[in-house]
């Protein structure tokens, strides 16, 4: 029997962990499960039928019904129907609800064949839950705080920009991180219509008409002939953009400059 990680961390808190075989007809997938697809099955059956179920279930007593509920491990149990198996070996634990959700997530999210929305959205889903700071959640699915800072950023991507992202098959992390790190929701259209290019799906015909907003006034900032400089209206401070990659100097740049900056220092706080 093998556990992963986070197995381990989580049999070592919890409060009770039986390792027992279990008959099939007494387990039963979780509701709440995240996971919504399970793919092919036949290599893991056939992998079962021969070498029997190498890592066990983790599953949560029902009180008072005599059923476990399947904690992580759904796909095993799947396969281990398939392959005619009545019982499997499971790891029983006591959890309260929320232990329940931590866990399913974590195990979704160290899976290998993830898309980067599920992905992404996994890890936004851990943030919003259980109020997990980016630092807590790299520790927790052993990932880089940098992944998971550009995981979170291509989660934040609107609805709309995601759709004509799939529509145009724009998947690689790398380019949807050039989406979202555009200055706001119409600036990501532009950008979306520069790089596809293609005249049967154009963006311009998807994108939904939004609405101006105001520029900061010109009073509050100034332009030198070496970059950008701005004097807050208390003059508590200055702040200075010059650009080394030899972009042009205007308003759509500074801005974009500015949210990059926003967006870094805020995710890097444990520099300061």
């Amino acid at each position: 029997m093998r556990h992963d990680s986070h197995y381990v961390d989580e049999l070592a808190k919890s409060s009770r962990s039986i390792g027992r075989t279990i008959p099939i007809s007494q387990i039963f997938p979780n509701p709440e499960q995240p996971r919504t697809e399970f793919g092919d099955l036949t290599d893991l059956t056939d992998s079962i039928k021969e070498k029997g179920v190498l890592e066990p279930l983790l599953v949560s007593p029902v009180k008072g019904e005599g059923r476990f509920m399947i904690i992580a491990g759904e796909r095993r149990w799947r396969a281990s129907q398939l392959a005619g198996l009545t019982e499997v070996p499971c790891i029983e634990m006591t959890l309260d609800e929320q232990g329940i959700a931590e866990i399913a997530l974590i195990e979704n999210l160290q899976r290998k064949d993830l898309t980067i929305w599920e992905e992404a959205d996994g890890l936004k889903a851990l943030a919003e839950k259980f109020s997990y700071t980016q630092e807590e959640i790299a520790k927790k699915i052993s990932k880089s705080r940098t992944t998971v800072n550009e995981l979170m950023t291509i989660a934040g991507l609107p609805d709309k920009v995601r759709e004509i992202c799939r529509t145009h098959r724009i998947n690689a992390k790398a380019a949807l991180l050039e989406v979202a790190r555009q200055f706001d929701e119409a600036a990501m259209y532009d950008h979306l219509d520069n790089v596809t290019n293609d005249k049967r799906a154009p963006v311009a015909a998807s994108r939904p008409k939004l609405k101006k907003t105001e520029s900061p006034a010109d009073s509050a900032v100034a332009a030198e002939n070496s970059g950008f400089v701005y004097s807050d209206r208390e003059k508590t401070f200055n702040l200075k953009i010059s650009f080394n990659d030899g972009r042009e100097l205007n308003r759509r740049s500074v801005l974009e400059a500015l949210k990059q900056a926003f967006e870094d220092v805020k995710n890097e706080t444990a520099n300061f």
